[in-house]
């Protein structure tokens, strides 16, 4: 930092001086300019307590409590020259304490601070005041896990701004200020500096920590889903056994079908379980296009015979892509609800051993037929 000399036209550098060699306290002096002007963060803040240790059970004190036009508190800790190697944790603590706060909490907080450095003023006044005049009924203060915290120093430690970089990514709101103290003759000159995250990138890391919260949620959701989709399966196999052999052979599975032969290569039935609905159905994947499309059209012949035998219509599907399906459905029915597993369970299993049955005698025929038009004498395929 330079001051300027305009009748010189020079330019000259401001001595760069420590809190300690200027005999400054962090709470005599630090904290209550910060106090006193709080647009030093860049932002409207209302501090409503200094030095507050209203923590059950606990001994310690933060430096300053505020909130911010969003109606969120804001735990604001400075540490002078340096930023000591626990800021973060003890700031972290200070938050979580603060989180449990209800507005009449802040209200009562911020009135014995207002007794105490400016006797008469009314607390839900002053708040009034802050939020531009809103009814005191209307202002919602401290809502959910919204809790901010700015740390203040003259020099951060590569493990506080590694730790606070690393916080910001999970979505809590840090900042750090760096506090700069320049001497110039008989003045001295202080100067605040956002440097985590840098103002014209704040809004950008609030989006990077918003979408890695989006895809942890999603990446953990989609494990959790695994993991019931196989106790489903697990818990269908053990009550298919009896019942019928069709599935004999299959093991859990941590997705959403099991498949059964159905003596015809690519031509199976598959029993499905989603969130919405479960199904059973004759699945078509015989590696090519036109052949599954022929093998659709071969079966819709005779769908009258195969629906009587059936005992209920189906769903009949060409489909636009490779694969064609013939599909029975229950709607519904969510396999991530257990009170919902006998009934999917029953559902496919009675299902599956019905497709089972109407369909075994015009695949068979089906297969016979495309071996002969391929000229194949094996009656395996």
């Amino acid at each position: 930092m330079y001051v300027i000399d305009k009748s010189a036209n020079r330019i000259a550098p401001l001595t760069i001086r420590t809190f300690k060699a200027e005999s400054l306290d962090e709470r005599k002096n630090l904290q209550e300019w910060m106090a006193y002007a709080p647009s030093v963060f860049g932002e409207d803040l209302l501090i409503v307590q200094k030095e507050f240790d209203g923590f059950d059970g606990t001994y310690e004190r933060l430096d300053l409590l505020a909130l911010d036009k969003e109606g969120d508190v804001v735990v604001i800790e400075n540490k002078l020259d340096d930023s000591g190697r626990d800021v973060t944790w003890q700031a972290l603590k200070y938050a979580s304490y603060c989180s449990t706060l209800k507005k009449e909490d802040i209200r009562g907080i911020y009135q014995q601070y207002l007794d105490k450095y400016e006797p008469g003023a009314k607390a839900d006044q002053k708040i009034t005041e802050f939020f531009d005049g809103r009814d005191y009924k209307d202002i919602v203060l401290n809502e959910g896990a919204r809790q901010r915290i700015i740390l203040v120093a003259a020099r951060f430690r590569k493990e506080v701004t590694s730790t606070v970089l690393w916080l910001t990514n999970y979505g809590l709101r840090l900042q750090c200020f760096k506090v700069g103290l320049f001497r110039h003759n008989e003045l001295l000159f202080l100067n605040m500096e956002q440097i985590l995250p840098t103002p014209d990138t704040a809004e950008l890391v609030i989006s990077m920590a918003s979408k890695t919260q989006e895809v942890l949620a999603a990446q953990k959701e989609g494990r959790i889903s695994e993991q019931q989709r196989r106790e489903f399966w697990t818990y269908f196999l053990g009550r298919v056994q009896g019942r019928s052999s069709m599935f004999s052979s299959s093991s859990p599975t941590t997705g959403q079908w099991l498949g059964a032969g159905l003596g015809m290569s690519g031509v199976s039935i598959s029993i499905v379980a989603t969130s919405t609905d479960c199904r059973a159905e004759i699945f078509i994947n015989r590696g090519d296009k036109a052949e599954n499309k022929l093998c659709f059209e071969e079966l819709l012949k005779d769908r009258a015979a195969i629906e009587k035998d059936f005992g209920a219509p189906l769903v009949w599907e060409r489909l636009e892509g490779v694969t064609s399906r013939i599909r029975f459905d229950k709607t519904g029915v969510n396999v991530y609800e257990r009170e919902d597993w006998e009934k999917i369970t029953d559902f496919l299993i009675d299902a599956a051993d019905r497709l089972h049955k109407a369909f075994k005698g015009p695949v068979k025929r089906l297969n016979e037929q495309r071996k002969r038009a391929r000229g194949v004498v094996n009656n395996d395929e």
